[in-house]
């Protein structure tokens, strides 16, 4: 008895209604002392904006410490609980107010419409060039995972690509 492949179930889109929560994207209070920005643009295969995506943001704190504190869905406005999780807007927009971690990088997950499962990606900071990970990546690929800095206002941007010529550079994980 041979058995009929089945389509398999994507990720979304779902997400605007079942997982966003109240100042979800503020690791820290915007003003706060030492608190940056980490905003970007979530894009398609086609570079047209994705208006319902997900990213959530896990990072260790200035540091170095990878903090467990509970929680992360109430905030309390002092606790850094070192995650966080942000929509896109209509125009694929998204934000976090953080802080700038002692480790390399801040660790991103990607939940978007079509996709089978979410994305692991890194977005370091630009000080990281010497990181043994990047070290590992052809140079134009690298780019795609090393954040910019604004002109105005500071903080940084970090564009992800789902697909095509300047895909971001993904990672998979054992058992996911």
């Amino acid at each position: 008895m041979s058995l009929t492949p089945t389509p398999g179930q994507t990720v979304g889109p779902f997400f605007g209604y079942a997982l966003p929560f109240p100042e979800d994207q503020h690791l820290v209070p915007p003003g706060s002392p030492g608190a940056v920005r980490l905003q970007g643009t979530v894009y398609d295969g086609r570079g047209e904006p994705v208006p319902d995506a997900i990213l959530e943001l896990w990072q260790a704190d200035a540091s170095g410490a990878v903090v467990q504190q509970p929680g992360s869905l109430r905030r309390d406005g002092w606790t850094f609980t070192g995650w966080g999780r942000a929509s896109t807007d209509a125009l694929g927009h998204y934000s976090f107010t953080t802080v700038a971690p002692a480790a390399p990088f801040f660790a991103v997950t990607v939940f978007a419409r079509g996709l089978l499962d979410r994305l692991f990606t890194r977005a370091y900071l630009p000080a990281a060039a010497d990181d043994p990970f990047l070290a590992t990546l052809d140079p134009d690929r690298r780019s795609t995972l090393v954040v910019t800095e604004p002109q105005p206002g500071g903080g940084y941007v970090f564009d992800v690509y789902l697909q095509g010529e300047r895909e971001t550079v993904f990672l998979s994980y054992p058992r996911h």
